[in-house]
């Protein structure tokens, strides 16, 4: 079983609750925007630290970073896009992902509007943990934390950071 930080659109902001939340993870998740290389620094001083870029990212954090990231976390086969939508509304570069191999749990970011949607379509789950920074429209900043157990995602939860 592992646990997982999953947060996104940190727009150079770190929070110190975010960090004190790593701790009890095994895996940071981050879906882009991470803003700067000291988000990247202090998440990887806590825990392992997998992600992709996103669009207000520079050239050296898209060094680091895929655009795409495909890997398996227990038995779960993970999709990750910064910009990818969500079920019924996915990106182009998402729809293609999801329909050359569906993953089992497919996360992006970007909208800064916190989603857990189970996809029947293409029999997966679609989570978007909004905006854990303070740039954007957003008016409470968010982030999740969930297990995965064999192929199971479980425990999900939402974490409010407070307002922006």
């Amino acid at each position: 079983m592992k646990k997982i930080l999953l947060l996104s659109d940190t727009h150079s902001y770190m929070d110190e609750r975010i960090l004190e939340y790593a701790k009890n993870a095994d895996e940071i998740w981050h879906c882009g925007d991470f803003g700067s290389l000291e988000v990247i620094e202090a998440l990887e001083k806590i825990k392992p630290v997998r992600g992709v870029y996103g669009n207000i990212d520079n050239e050296k954090i898209r060094k680091i970073f895929p655009e795409v990231l495909r890997f398996k976390c227990e038995e779960a086969e993970v999709l990750m896009i910064h910009i990818g939508g969500y079920p019924g509304k996915y990106s182009p570069l998402a729809k293609k992902e999801i329909a050359e191999n569906p993953p089992k749990l497919f996360i992006s970011g970007h909208s800064h509007i916190l989603k857990a949607m189970f996809d029947q379509k293409n029999q997966l789950l679609h989570l978007n943990p909004g905006a854990a920074g303070n740039q954007g429209w957003h008016k409470v900043r968010t982030m999740m934390r969930f297990e995965i157990n064999g192929e199971k995602i479980e425990n999900l939860e939402v974490i409010e950071l407070g307002k922006r």
